[in-house]
Parts: C-alpha cells; structure tokens; sequence
C-alpha cells in the first residue's frame, strides 16, 4: 500500500515537472504531464484512496483540455466520476459525467457522449428518477441528431417508464407518442401497437377518455393494427370503460396481453378502474325482453284513457 502511495506521488512529481515552463521551455508540456496524472491516479486507486484518485484524473483532464484532446479529457472527467460513484456521491459523479459527454459531443464523437448519459441515467436512476428522465432524454436527443432512431428511441423508452413511475402522466403521453412516432419511422410496427397500449393506459389514467379512444382510431391506419390481439383487447378496454363496466375492463387490464407489459405499464393496467366505481352487469336479454314487455304494458295502461 505504501508502496503505491509513494508512486503515485511520484508520478505527480513528475507530471508537476512537464508543466513548469523556463528560459529553455517556454511551452508546458501538457502530453506527458496527462499521461504522468493518469498512472497518479491509477496508484491512488490501487491504494483505494478514491479522493486523490479523483483529484489525479481532474488534473489529467486539466492537461488534455490544455493539449487540445478534448476526446482524452473527457474520459479522464469520467473516470473522475466513476470514483465518486465508489466514494457513493452519485449526484457529484453524474455533474462530472455531464460535462464529458459536452466535450465528447464538441469532439465530434456523439455516440460516445449518448453512451455516457444513459450510463449516467443508470446510476442515478435509484437515487433521482426526475435527473435519470432528464439524461436520457439528453442521450435521445443526441443519438436522434445523428438519426440513430432505434438507440434513440430505446432511450426515450426508458424516459417514458420514469415518468409513469412517478405519475407525471401528461409529460408521459407526450414521451410515449414521441416513442410511437420514431417506431413507426423505422417500420417496427408491432411495438407501435404496444405503445398505444401504454398510450390508451397513460390517458385513461388521466381520466381523459377521448385522448385513449383518437389514439386507437389513429393506430387503424398502422399496417396490421386492425384485427390484431392487440386491436381487439383495446377496443374491449375502451368500450368496458366507457360503459362503466368494470367487469369487462379488469377481464381485460388482467389478460396476458395488459399483464405481462414492461412493469410501469403493467401496473397502470391492474389498477385501471372505471370512473364512479363502475356497474352491475345487465340481466340476461330475455328477462330484460321480458321486463321491457311488462314496462310496456303499464305505460299503454297509463295511457289507455288519454293524454288528459
């Protein structure tokens, strides 16, 4: 241990070196005194002091910033943030994240800085799931400008499930459409179904019923909508709810079809209920035949001297 403290000092030691300018030197030599910062802190973390680990890769960042290497720099701030999150100071890792993927973006290598924010999302996720919506959304955003439609769209997926989680539902209708949009650009069309599954949820849990029913009728125009199981089980869901059925609508939110969606969208599903709490199912049509006859009857009786 005291071994790789010594040497981690020394390496320090030496990058401080590179960087001093003299009469002879009038440029730092910001190359090597990275590369010297970058085995500090790899020294440092074997000795498991994380804080001058991290300390060693911000001054390595520092020296390849300088050197104009912005795609280095960039990975020495996240590696910065990798021994916070060790350290379990998530919130500062994610801020050091952040600004990497900037720089990976300003690099010219966009993928990597999307790749960086939906790890960032990750690692958050347990702790701030409004900051984990908000870096995925930013990885959406980065791979979309590069039309990577499908790794976009995977993290506007994540993004929508977030902000069911936490029942901002209006913000998730318009994520999920986002979603159903990019889907059908890239012709998958059986996942389009399934979002107007979540989509119809999503609505009817903010008891606006005549959202859930237009996106079903839009999705008649998707190929293979009409006639699907998923088609069928929509309509089941929208008649039962608007006929205050609630019978019908559990029959359905608790087919395997509702049950066995992503975990959010699932429970939307089993706990659906009609607005007022629902009715009693009809009587069977032939004591209602018999009751309207009964009802009609009386009303000829009623009548049968007249209006006056």
């Amino acid at each position: 241990m005291a071994a790789k403290i010594n040497e981690a000092h020394d390496h320090i030691a030496k990058a401080e070196k590179y960087l001093r300018t003299s009469f002879m030197k009038w440029k730092p030599d910001y190359d090597s005194a990275a590369s010297e910062y970058s085995k500090a802190a790899v020294a440092f973390k074997n000795a498991k002091m994380l804080e001058e680990a991290k300390e060693a890769y911000l001054q390595e960042a520092e020296a390849h910033t300088n050197n104009k290497t912005l795609f280095h720099a960039a990975k020495a701030l996240e590696a910065a943030g990798m021994m916070l999150k060790d350290m379990q100071r998530i919130p500062e890792a994610i801020q050091y994240i952040e600004r990497a993927s900037m720089m990976y973006v300003e690099n010219g290598t966009p993928d990597t800085a999307a790749l960086a924010l939906d790890r960032a999302g990750k690692l958050i996720e347990s702790q701030d799931l409004a900051k984990a919506v908000d870096l995925y959304q930013k990885a959406a955003s980065v791979f979309e400008n590069e039309d990577r439609l499908r790794q976009a769209v995977e993290m506007l997926g994540k993004s929508s499930r977030l902000l069911v989680r936490q029942h901002k539902l209006d913000e998730a209708a318009v994520s999920i459409q986002k979603e159903k949009n990019m889907y059908k650009e890239i012709e998958n069309y059986p996942t389009c179904f399934k979002k107007t599954i979540a989509q119809v949820l999503v609505h009817l849990h903010r008891n606006d019923f005549v959202a859930a029913d237009k996106c079903v009728r839009e999705s008649y125009s998707l190929p293979g909508f009409s006639g699907s199981e998923d088609c069928i089980g929509l309509e089941q869901l929208l008649q039962g709810y608007d006929e205050r059925d609630e019978e019908q609508v559990q029959r359905v939110c608790n087919s395997p079809l509702f049950k066995y969606m992503d975990n959010d969208y699932a429970k939307l599903s089993v706990s659906l209920r009609v607005p007022g709490g629902g009715k009693k199912k009809k009587a069977p049509a032939a004591d209602a035949g018999e009751g309207g006859a009964g009802a009609g009857e009386a009303d000829e009786d009623e009548y049968a001297g007249g209006l006056c």
